[in-house]
């Protein structure tokens, strides 16, 4: 089934336009699409006409997670977009620009197909084509990537932040977050450069955390925690965002944190129960898992690097990700395993 999705107030000669475009059992609805759930056999497209840049956002953050499951691609007649190419990051898999919609005969059967098997392809990928692992083993798969058996907690047990009571107990991810060189930051830059450093890193990591609604939890003025919820679509966009910062860490750490210091990220996620304090309040916190975390963050896991241990639940990990894992045996007990090394244009730590 292909749906449509116009934009509230889209005038009736443009809706007109765009029914001639696709076939004619194609479902027409306006936007937001906040209760769309298509199949994996669906595919969505949405006209951005006449959205601003923060409508833009708000809008592809709602079709992502709609559509998180199925394809949907994007109508641009106005050329509202100036880099197409970052909705194909975001996980477009089709986009109609202006120049393609001025001569265009419309959405075929023949196209469909195209964007279904391109898709399919992608999928079949390590990794996105910007990303290229440079320890790829033929015999490193995924099989077996996680089979804990740990199950998460029906959605409605987390109330939401706010309404987090401090002592109760209940299961979180938790990711452990670092910025690290060659050589440790802290003998490299002052003590009040350093401060400034990381103030710049916790918000944008703050910022990137956002769509997974990822809580600032504990910081050491040199490292911190997240929490992350225990939600499918959570921890899968929390993932997502520690590669791409990874990916990206040299054009980030030069232009959004200012270091001149060749430094990488580092990341760890762990899986556990923990009596919920506050952000703040956190420091009489006893709990096995958050000793798992600091031990694996700050002893074992290294830059450049998503590490992962066995505990988690088995759907954690997005499975168009899942082989740009690789194991790394075991830590304190668990099974570990790291993405792959990044090969960047330029040497990089």
């Amino acid at each position: 089934m292909v749906y449509v999705f116009t934009a509230n107030g889209a005038s009736k000669a443009a809706c007109a336009s765009l029914k001639n475009l696709f076939p004619k059992d194609s479902g027409f609805l306006t936007m937001p699409p906040a209760k769309h759930s298509p199949s994996s056999a669906d595919i969505s497209y949405f006209d951005i006409s006449g959205l601003d840049a923060a409508e833009l956002k708000s809008a592809l953050a709602k079709i992502k997670k709609c559509c998180e499951n199925s394809l949907w691609g994007i109508i641009d007649a106005k050329g509202s977009v100036k880099d197409p190419a970052s909705l194909f990051f975001e996980g477009a898999c089709d986009y109609l620009g202006p120049a393609l919609l001025k001569d265009f005969k419309g959405v075929d059967s023949k196209r469909l197909a195209s964007v279904f098997q391109r898709q399919k392809e992608q999928s079949d990928k390590v990794v996105p084509d910007k990303i290229v692992p440079q320890d790829l083993k033929p015999a490193e798969t995924s099989a077996g990537l996680i089979n804990s058996g740990v199950k998460l907690p029906p959605a409605s047990a987390f109330p939401g932040w706010k309404k987090m009571t401090a002592g109760k107990t209940m299961p979180f991810y938790i990711l452990f977050c670092a910025l690290q060189g060659k050589i440790a930051l802290d003998t490299r830059l002052g003590e009040k450069l350093l401060a400034s450093v990381h103030k710049r890193f916790l918000s944008l990591l703050a910022s990137h955390f956002k769509e997974g609604d990822g809580l600032l939890w504990m910081d050491s003025g040199k490292d911190c925690l997240f929490l992350i919820p225990p939600k499918v679509q959570c921890i899968s966009s929390v993932i997502n965002e520690c590669i791409s910062l990874i990916a990206s860490s040299p054009q980030i750490v030069l232009e959004t944190l200012g270091l001149s210091i060749p430094s990488n990220f580092i990341f760890a996620l762990h899986y556990g129960s923990i009596s919920y304090k506050p952000p703040g309040k956190t420091g009489t916190v006893v709990s096995d898992a958050v000793n798992s975390i600091f031990h694996l963050g700050a002893k074992k896991a290294e830059p450049g690097r998503l590490t992962i241990t066995g505990a988690l639940p088995d759907v954690t990990v997005p499975k168009i990700l899942q082989d740009l894992f690789i194991s790394c045996g075991e830590y304190e007990s668990r099974k570990i395993w790291n993405t792959k090394q990044f090969k960047y244009e330029k040497n990089w730590l």
